[in-house]
């Protein structure tokens, strides 16, 4: 937790492995899951805010393949939106190696003929990280999300705990994730499949959170996730990094004497730009540029945005107090919701209240 650019709470418990050999430290990284793409996102705020990249611009501007299959007019703003069309995973993944290419699907993702842009939401649960890598890939020359997560937010920042996947160099820091729910899921999914796709309205939440053999890919020791780009999935936080990165977004774009946006540019990202009921979660969401509302946080909080993983993780930014918050865990034991289980939700509410004393001595 920071407030106006210092850390005032900063707590780990836990082990970081299976065996409890392991205490959790500030260095510890989790994979984080959908955590990952309130950090992908940033670093498209980073380069529309050097020119790179226009909200209101046609992706196919970028990048010309994207524009098969009628999907010409979606703008990065679209995208960053979930109006772009492409939440269906299973559309372009007949099996787990697919989910592993991460050019592949890219390529798949643009050659996709849809119907877009949407009028409503459709949560691209795992499709997002592809696309916004695919259109930074081509508005910077062929750089990929890993590495333009260490040059655009973590270099700037000067923190450690920002990573797409798993290198050599962090492997020894990364938890390993505690939990069968992604494995009974993934076992269960040959018997929600007929019934989901069957029903209308929770198809599309099938095809875009049900990926083939999803579970297969956190197995073992040194599980395969590691080894990919899924950037609305798996990056390897710490909780520090997330909340410095909030953090400069809370406080007009800098953390201490660390810049990583203009003011102008985070003015708007606390802005609603989509309400609508979205196609895939099933209740009303307040999509801003790649965040969504800081669930938790109350209604006096209606500028909080982040963004929240499954299995609890999350980070988020409250611009009206200047206040970040970042949590991540290995316990992937909840399949209730497909962003967080409660902890964080109540954690989110007493850090509010804590700093809301802490500010107005109340």
């Amino acid at each position: 937790m920071r407030l106006r650019g210092e850390t005032v709470l900063d707590l780990c418990t836990g082990w970081a492995d299976r065996a409890r050999t392991r205490p959790w430290t500030p260095e510890t990284l989790a994979i984080s899951f959908s955590t990952t793409k309130g950090v992908a996102s940033t670093v498209i705020h980073r380069l529309a805010e050097r020119g790179e990249l226009a909200y209101d611009e046609p992706i196919a501007t970028y990048w010309p393949e994207f524009a098969a299959g009628g999907k010409d007019a979606v703008t990065v703003r679209d995208l960053l939106t979930h109006r772009a069309g492409l939440w269906s995973v299973r559309a372009i993944a007949e099996r787990p190696a697919d989910l592993l290419d991460h050019l592949a699907m890219e390529e798949r993702l643009a050659a996709r003929a849809v119907l877009a842009p949407t009028d409503r939401s459709a949560y691209h649960a795992i499709t997002y990280g592809w696309l916004v890598a695919g259109l930074a890939r081509r508005a910077t020359g062929g750089r990929g999300l890993a590495e333009l997560v260490r040059t655009e937010i973590a270099e700037p920042l000067g923190v450690e705990g920002l990573h797409i996947g798993v290198s050599e160099t962090t492997r020894e820091f990364v938890a390993q994730p505690i939990g069968s729910a992604l494995r009974h899921l993934g076992a269960a999914s040959r018997y929600i499949t007929p019934v989901l796709t069957s029903i209308r309205g929770t198809r599309a939440a099938h095809d875009a959170l049900i990926a083939p053999g999803f579970h297969e890919l956190f197995e073992g020791s040194e599980p395969s996730i590691w080894n990919t780009e899924m950037p609305a999935v798996n990056g390897a936080l710490s909780a520090d990094a997330l909340a410095r990165m909030y953090g400069a977004l809370a406080n007009r774009g800098a953390d201490t004497d660390a810049r990583l946006l203009s003011e102008t540019a985070v003015h708007d990202l606390g802005r609603v730009h989509v309400r609508t009921p979205d196609m895939v979660l099933g209740i009303r969401m307040r999509w801003r540029l790649g965040y969504h509302h800081a669930f938790g946080t109350g209604r006096q909080a209606p500028r909080a945005f982040g963004h929240y993983g499954y299995g609890g993780s999350g980070g988020w930014a409250d611009p009206d107090l200047g206040l970040s918050l970042g949590f991540v865990t290995n316990r992937i034991g909840s399949i209730t919701t497909p962003m967080a289980d409660l902890t964080l939700y109540r954690l989110s509410h007493v850090v509010r209240d804590c700093a809301v004393r802490r500010t107005t001595g109340r």
